[in-house]
């Protein structure tokens, strides 16, 4: 908890420094607000993730600090994180470093994570045995493409003030949880530390939009989530596999249905921005009946306003993840009644017919 509390404190007095700053100098400002998926009305720092690594190394020094031992695993991820923070901090700044670019940086972090930390994909559970991954032709591809198609889920999912930051804080605390009870020291506290520093940039972040994750905070939180998930499974036999799986299945399915959606359904790359995410769904034809209004105060409510519906989304999986997190064939039942879920939310939405629970109440 002192690793929490003290990223906390930390991220939140630096992410206060550069909103007060950023305006001043001019960089790192979000200034399109024209984009399809663009849902503010006024320039905003987009650095928040710039905050959040640099409360985290300093987090990580008092750490080391304190438990000596912790020093080389954490250096190293701090390390392997920093090369898939790059690409999107650099984004954040110049706006010229292409998708394509920002996930080959990440890509070549996880390949360093796979060497230097040892988090690889090594087994799967089943519903009986498992199945283990013997060539490094099959475990180094899987974990390359597993921890940077996260690192790239959560960046899809950062479209409205506070949604992916709560999204991953509860996935930290869960990894945290399920590190607690198998005694994996180094999972738990980088998962409250990461956490910390979060939820720290969190409180300027929601609900009135002060500031930004950005690409380089999308991308270290993905990056991080996806080494801690595989180190805590794999270093751990009796968590299962599918534990983590059903922890990140809410970016990850929105991006592998957007995909879909993208080639199969309309025609165009995988890699097209588009307005019919499920949150810009439920920005566009739930919320907007709540607010009614087309000023930027209601623009910015309206944005908060939306990022409760996918905090309770992302909780179907989260919380039957965290307490199931060793029993396989009920983490995949309920992998499966998420998409299920996820499905007839984004096609019930797609005909204007949400659920009425969904609508808060027409206003004129």
């Amino acid at each position: 908890m002192s690793s929490f509390l003290i990223s906390f404190v930390i991220s939140a007095i630096l992410t206060l420094l550069v909103i007060r700053h950023a305006h001043f100098y001019g960089r790192g400002l979000d200034v399109d607000l024209g984009g399809v998926q663009k849902v503010h009305s006024h320039a905003v720092p987009r650095i928040g993730g710039l905050c959040i690594f640099v409360t985290v190394i300093i987090a990580s020094g008092i750490t080391v600090f304190r438990s000596r031992e912790l020093g080389s695993p954490i250096g190293l991820l701090l390390l392997c994180s920093s090369v898939a923070f790059l690409g999107g901090i650099l984004e954040d700044f110049t706006r010229r470093v292409s998708p394509t670019r920002r996930l080959g940086l990440t890509m070549i972090a996880a390949a360093l994570g796979y060497f230097l930390l040892g988090a690889k994909i090594q087994h799967i559970h089943l519903i009986s045995g498992e199945w283990w991954l013997g060539s490094i032709w099959l475990a180094l591809p899987l974990t390359i493409f597993a921890v940077a198609g996260i690192a790239h889920a959560v960046n899809i999912i950062d479209g409205f003030n506070g949604l992916a930051s709560v999204v991953t804080i509860c996935m930290l605390l869960s990894l945290g949880y399920v590190a607690l009870q198998v005694n994996d020291s180094f999972v738990l506290i980088i998962a409250l530390m990461v956490a910390g520093a979060t939820a720290g940039f969190f409180i300027w972040n929601f609900p009135a939009g002060m500031i930004f994750l950005g690409d380089g905070g999308a991308y270290f939180l993905g990056f991080v989530l996806g080494e801690l998930s595989i180190l805590l499974v794999m270093r751990n036999p009796e968590v299962s596999t599918w534990y983590a799986l059903l922890l990140l299945i809410y970016p990850v399915f929105e991006t592998l249905f957007s995909a879909y959606r993208r080639v199969f359904l309309r025609g165009k790359s995988p890699g097209m921005p588009d307005g019919i995410h499920l949150h810009s769904l439920i920005f566009r034809r739930v919320v907007v009946w709540a607010v009614g209004r087309e000023d930027a105060r209601a623009l910015t409510r309206r944005n908060s306003m939306t990022s409760p519906y996918l905090w309770l989304l992302s909780l179907l999986a989260v919380l039957p993840a965290t307490l199931f997190w060793r029993h396989t064939w009920v983490l995949m039942l309920f992998s499966l009644s998420f998409v299920a879920t996820y499905l007839w939310l984004y096609v019930r939405i797609v005909r204007f017919r949400a659920p009425r629970w969904m609508i808060l109440g027409k206003k004129k």
